[in-house]
């Protein structure tokens, strides 16, 4: 059995258009005045067709729209897409399709028609529950504006999820608390809770360089918000099963659980990574980020002929051991050791272990609660 199949095999698919540029955004995502839906539509279902000539036979579990915006995207042209996807692959018999949406570009019959394309689950960008927050986080709509979206969303599909930064600027320990119960209140069941973090090449990055983005919270503040946000949702029901990831039982993001537990998953689209075992042999794949050139190689029929990367066994072994242990369930260390060319070193698993930071359970090593708020340390450790 090749190892991805521990993983499960999963669909990406980046739509690189948005209303406006998130000045802390360091994503793939671009600002156009003018998108021909149908040509990218077309240009998609050209990749499906040639990727899955690759990979025949694959059960695919998950399909997810990411962006950029793709609430943006026609419903036809995601119903279009989706019948390519179905027309490729066998699926399983409850795939779950995730469709990434934004507060602003939400309403009722676009929803009904993405629900009607197959899209059985919504993510939703909402960020923060705060007006001012919003403003300053670059984004365009308002909280009514985002509570009005997720009402329409929950009225729509069985499963939606929505996002939300802390650690945001003059922003306290009791105020991002009040926000985090707020938030569950609103019967959502799943949560991603990000740390506000200033990324080089991003409006934020320049402002904060040149000695702007006052007021935001210490490194000691940052932990307190991660410790309250771990003790707020697991009273509610939902504990992490994932350092930024929070859910009800049964509401996990499986296509997310792909990445986390190294499976396959195809990346089509402009700048969409992908991961794909050939022949028995695992391959990095990278789509060109710019959306023109990414466009203008697949309609010459020349995406095939991108460079992939080979993914050395030591190299799986590595990227397992920092996705897993990402996870509430941890690594498989069996799974770890029939890829890795050395195991894990004893003395120091032995030394994270006295320190409550890594347990053992039925063969797996897992990151206690106190290690996965330190799970960057322990992981240095492992991989030295």
């Amino acid at each position: 059995m090749d190892d991805w199949q521990s993983g499960g095999f999963g669909l990406y698919l980046h739509w690189p258009f948005c209303q406006s540029k998130c000045p802390y955004c360091d994503f793939n995502s671009h600002v156009a005045a003018k998108i021909d839906q149908s040509r990218w539509r077309d240009a998609y279902v050209r990749e499906i067709k040639r990727l899955a000539a690759e990979t025949p036979g694959r059960v695919l579990q998950t399909v997810f729209f990411g962006g950029g915006t793709p609430s943006l995207m026609d419903p036809q042209v995601v119903a279009d897409v989706l019948d390519a996807v179905r027309a490729a692959w066998p699926m399983v018999n409850d795939p779950e399709i995730t469709l990434e949406a934004n507060p602003g570009s939400v309403e009722a019959g676009r929803f009904r028609g993405f629900r009607q394309a197959g899209v059985n689950r919504i993510s939703m960008g909402v960020q923060a529950l705060n007006d001012d927050d919003l403003r300053r986080l670059g984004r365009l709509h308002s909280v009514a504006e985002a509570r009005a979206a997720f009402d329409i969303a929950r009225n729509t599909f069985d499963r939606v999820s929505f996002d939300l930064i802390y650690a945001r600027q003059d922003q306290t320990l009791a105020a991002w608390r009040a926000e985090l119960s707020e938030a569950l209140s609103m019967a959502v069941d799943h949560l991603s809770m990000y740390q506000l973090t200033i990324e080089d090449g991003t409006a934020f990055g320049d402002r904060f360089a040149r000695g702007g983005l006052k007021g935001l919270p210490d490194e000691d503040v940052q932990a307190d918000m991660y410790e309250v946000t771990q003790e707020v949702c697991a009273a509610h029901g939902m504990p992490a099963y994932e350092v930024s990831n929070h859910a009800a039982a049964g509401s996990e993001s499986r296509h997310n659980l792909v990445y986390w537990r190294m499976g396959d998953y195809v990346g089509i689209g402009p700048g969409a990574h992908g991961r794909v075992t050939l022949n028995g042999l695992r391959w990095a794949t990278e789509a060109p980020r710019a959306p023109g050139d990414w466009l203008a190689r697949v309609e010459r029929g020349e995406a095939g002929e991108l460079p992939r990367e080979a993914v050395s066994r030591e190299e799986q072994a590595t990227e397992y051991l920092l996705m897993s242990m990402r996870l509430a369930e941890g690594m498989d260390v069996a799974r770890y050791e029939r890829l890795s060319p050395a195991p894990l070193p004893a003395e120091r698993v032995a030394r994270l272990e006295e320190l409550g930071l890594l347990r053992h359970a039925d063969g797996r090593l897992v990151a206690t609660d106190a290690g996965r708020a330190v799970l960057n340390g322990i992981l240095r450790e492992l991989a030295a």
